[in-house]
């Protein structure tokens, strides 16, 4: 069986990078006496894997990972130990088992929500964000592992709103095309004309997609 937790990564360790993510996660999974299930060979890790990693900066409300296990464990024993070998600004939300043939978080992932919260005061209105949508098409260059790449925008944003002096926004997350928020509040400061902002991302939830609609990923 498998165990699908949902974590967050809290505000003091927003500079904490995914791999050191991930080995602070495997510590406490050894730590917790759960049945972890390993990998075989010379080297074995524990099997587990995260739906998509957070960018250095970036909070994460409701981050999904998924666990293997041998034997079977409740729901509530696999919280209550994980839990207390968990650091504390890591904190498990909750969890649920599935079965091994349960797709992996990061096949289902197709987008994922975010709130954008600009440091000082937000130069940005409304008018700013309804001339950004109304664009035919959003270029914008994406750096990749081989240089700099061409994109549009334009299609992988689902969902932007201002509130509050803070941007909200539903952009794609997966294989086959992502959108950086980061990227975003670049492109909207350079179509506004006010120069680049810094800001705090939060990633609010990450999304699947089922029948043409979002649905949370941990419920996929």
């Amino acid at each position: 069986m498998k165990m699908l937790a949902v974590f967050e990564k809290g505000a003091r360790l927003r500079h904490i990078g995914h791999l050191d993510l991930m080995r602070a996660m495997q510590r406490a999974l050894r730590r917790s006496s759960l049945p972890i299930r390993y990998s075989q060979g010379f080297n074995p890790h524990i099997l587990m894997s995260f739906a998509a990693p957070l960018s250095l900066g970036a909070v994460g409300l409701r981050e999904v990972m998924e666990v293997s296990l041998d034997g079977n464990v409740t729901a509530e024993e696999f919280s209550r130990r994980l839990s207390q070998a968990l650091p504390p600004d890591i904190r498990l939300l909750s969890c649920r088992p599935v079965e091994d043939a349960h797709k992996p978080p990061m096949a289902l992932l197709r987008a994922a929500r975010y709130r954008i919260e600009p440091r000082g005061e937000c130069s940005l209105t409304l008018k700013d964000l309804d001339a950004f949508l109304g664009k035919a098409s959003i270029p914008a260059v994406k750096k990749t592992k081989s240089g700099e790449k061409e994109i549009d925008l334009k299609p992988m944003i689902h969902e932007l709103m201002l509130n509050d002096g803070k941007i909200f926004c539903t952009l794609d997350l997966c294989e086959e095309r992502s959108c950086k928020p980061e990227l975003l509040l670049n492109c909207l400061c350079s179509s506004a004309g006010i120069p680049a902002m810094e800001a705090r991302i939060v990633r609010l939830l990450l999304l699947a997609e089922k029948d043409g609609a979002f649905l949370p990923l941990e419920d996929a």
